[in-house]
């Protein structure tokens, strides 16, 4: 691949892994509009770990916490605010991880990665989280977060494995409609975004043992540094707008991508 094509690679991960427009779907899309080359796996295992240090970092206190809760939970106990976030993080990826096992079984991923399905679930899925954002109440914060919430927050996570839903779209629509503030909803969705690309990251790992070879190491450092770059200003940037700003405007980018790709596919 170019430098180009893996600096594009890089960008649009970055920027897109933890806004509501869907990571995943830019990314099908790329290749799809632009007749460059497809990325392959290799790359996007190394998008996803840039991605996954710039979360770490930001949310490092959050993160921090929850690794000396993980102590207390391996010791069969739950009872401190650490190994409550803990339990829940881990609670809220099993579903993600059961799903993402049944479509790589029965190869139904490889199905759902049309122009059409992007753009159907870009409309659809940017008007639930319009609809969860504004009607959704505003009474609860993170630090209250309970199992029953990651239950039911994970439950929702599982249907972003459908390319265009967006991972982190739909697991602030989910906390928006348990009635979490808008930046709060944004915290529990990016801190379950750990565990969940360490899962889908070492998922894709066990399928590319063995054919990465010295040519690659480049491209992969390229990639996973400018990814980092990238998710780091996006979600910073992210994180500090919703304290004024509602998710319309991102609403709005799907809505119109959306439209843009149901067009495409249908004419």
């Amino acid at each position: 691949m170019t430098t180009f094509n893996l600096l594009l690679v890089a960008l649009i991960q970055g920027i897109t892994e933890f806004l509501p427009i869907s990571s995943s779907g830019h990314l099908i899309l790329l290749p799809s509009l632009s007749g460059l080359d497809d990325q392959g796996q290799i790359i996007d295992v190394a998008a996803h770990v840039g991605t996954l240090a710039a979360v770490i970092l930001y949310f490092w206190s959050d993160v921090r916490l929850a690794l000396g809760g993980t102590r207390r939970l391996i010791q069969g106990k739950a009872d401190t605010p650490g190994a409550r976030l803990a339990l829940g993080l881990i609670i809220a990826t099993i579903p993600v991880i059961l799903f993402g096992l049944f479509l790589k079984v029965t190869g139904l991923s490889d199905h759902m990665r049309g122009i059409a399905v992007i753009g159907w679930t870009m409309t659809i899925f940017g008007l639930v989280l319009y609809w969860a954002d504004q009607k959704g109440p505003t009474v609860k914060t993170a630090e209250v977060w309970t199992l029953k919430d990651a239950i039911k927050m994970g439950l929702w996570q599982a249907v972003a494995l459908i390319p265009g839903t967006s991972r982190s779209g739909i697991t602030i629509t989910a906390g928006r409609m348990l009635g979490y503030t808008r930046t709060d909803a944004a915290r529990l969705s990016m801190l379950m975004s750990i565990p969940t690309i360490i899962a889908s990251a070492s998922l894709l790992s066990l399928d590319l043992i063995g054919t990465t070879d010295a040519s690659a190491l480049r491209d992969i450092g390229i990639v996973a540094v400018m990814s980092f770059i990238a998710a780091l200003i996006a979600l910073t940037l992210m994180m500090r707008l919703l304290r004024a700003v509602s998710y319309t405007p991102y609403v709005i980018y799907r809505l119109v991508l959306g439209v843009i790709l149901l067009w495409i596919a249908y004419t």
